[in-house]
């Protein structure tokens, strides 16, 4: 033991014996010769692939940190050729999830994809710009700090596109697999709560710049998205371990296509929130000292922020929106053929009957779980989660003097109408407010 230690101790040495010089040149050589290659793009037919984006985001990710545990961040010498990788980090993250969505795109079997695909396209155009503004800068920048430059470039058959024009043998057959509708009504139920919560957004239509630069970050912001994209890639991951774990070609159709809904989501946001971590981080907010601000000035003499911003909010955000609210349908329908249906019979709120409150409430319920459920009095139907309906029914209830009604449905939203019923609808005898038990937190 003491000899490895010996050991362990003499490489440690040796390793921190070699100079910073002779490091950032190690360091900055797979990364050089990456921009190399995008310097000299269009002699190879401007070829931008995910092997590419994958060999850019490792070799500018072990830089950065290479550069940041050094202090490049408070150094006036290497502070810029730090900013530098870091944009091509970021710009690289949202190209290679851009890259994903669009091989993937002919499987995922969405509806009307073609003006999404026309603007990816004019959005992935974008990126290979900034990258190839960026590359003969970072030479530049090498040069003057007198890091080395490879002798040679990459060569374009080491960044083959990721399709062929071949599939492997469809030989295992996910139909076999214990589709277990308890999870899927989970996942369709949390599909519509992630689309519920991400209308507070409501991005429906492009806005102009202006519009952008005030909602980013004041509405809009790295911290947002990412936490919307971990929902969707839990959802994403709770799908491929418990209910289809193959691939996109044949099996259930209409839950493959749930999941492509969900899938083109969580990699939509991966590029929104690349984008708005680069935007807030390296284009927005500089810091007050000088060098921190002119690093800032000359990254937007290289990148278009306004067109940035316009690709992550008329592109990314746009479609987010557009995915989820055209997803609903299909998960309302793969939810209401799984869900454990029952019937339940329940008391009126006392003295006041079915007005505003107690009818919002039963119909929060309702819209939390998502399954369908119907208040029948005396032979007619009512939509439960519209509060106008429930009203309606009211009305019925107090003209023919009905004490009691029958909710039909979803067997999770009735045992909270239940519990709901029976500390009177959440108000007392006068029509006020009463605390709700602890199983229905989620309705204050």
């Amino acid at each position: 033991m003491e000899r490895l230690n010996n050991q362990k101790a003499v490489t440690s040495t040796t390793a921190c014996k070699i100079s910073f010089d002779e490091k950032i040149r190690i360091f900055s050589h797979d990364f050089l010769k990456c921009c190399l290659y995008v310097a000299d793009a269009p002699a190879h037919g401007f070829a931008f692939t995910k092997m590419l984006y994958s060999r850019f985001i490792g070799t500018s990710q072990v830089l950065e940190d290479f550069l940041d545990f050094h202090g490049a961040k408070n150094s006036q010498k290497w502070y810029f050729y730090r900013e530098l990788t870091a944009a091509v980090r970021h710009i690289s993250l949202a190209s290679y999830s851009l890259k994903h969505i669009n091989n993937r795109l002919v499987f995922y079997d969405l509806p009307d994809t073609g003006a999404f695909a026309r603007e990816g396209e004019k959005t992935h155009a974008f990126f290979k710009t900034c990258l190839h503004r960026l590359a003969p800068v970072i030479l530049e920048e090498a040069r003057r700090l007198e890091v080395d430059i490879p002798d040679g470039t990459c060569d374009p058959g080491e960044f083959p596109a990721i399709t062929t024009g071949e599939m492997l043998p469809y030989d295992i057959d996910d139909e076999s697999k214990d589709l277990q509708k308890e999870n899927i009504v989970k996942i369709a139920s949390q599909f519509l709560n992630i689309a519920e919560n991400f209308e507070k957004f409501g991005f429906y239509e492009p806005f102009p710049l202006e519009k952008i630069r005030a909602i980013i970050p004041a509405k809009v912001n790295e911290v947002q998205i990412r936490r919307f994209e971990m929902l969707v890639h839990n959802l994403q991951s709770l799908f491929d371990t418990y209910v289809i774990h193959g691939g996109y070609r044949y099996g259930n159709r209409k839950l493959k296509q749930l999941r492509s809904f969900f899938s083109v989501v969580f990699h939509l946001l991966q590029m929104i929130g690349r984008l708005l971590h680069f935007y807030e981080r390296h284009l927005y907010e500089a810091g007050y000292k000088h060098v921190y601000r002119k690093a800032q000035q000359q990254l937007l003499d290289i990148i278009d922020a306004p067109m940035l911003v316009d690709r992550t909010i008329n592109f990314g955000l746009y479609y987010v929106c557009h995915f989820l609210n055209t997803g609903r349908a299909l998960a309302s329908e793969i939810l209401n053929e799984n869900i454990e249906r029952s019937r339940i019979t329940v008391g009126i709120p006392v003295k006041l009957g079915f007005h505003s409150r107690p009818s919002l409430l039963v119909a929060k319920i309702v819209q939390h779980y998502g399954g369908k459920v119907e208040l029948v009095v005396n032979g007619d139907r009512f939509d439960a989660s519209s509060v106008l309906d429930i009203q309606w029914a009211g009305g019925k209830i107090s003209k023919e003097k009905i004490e009691r009604v029958v909710f039909e449905g979803d067997s999770r939203a009735l045992r909270d109408i239940k519990i709901l019923a029976g500390v009177n609808y959440g108000e007392d005898s006068m029509g006020k407010g009463v605390p709700l038990p602890k199983e229905l937190r989620y309705l204050q």
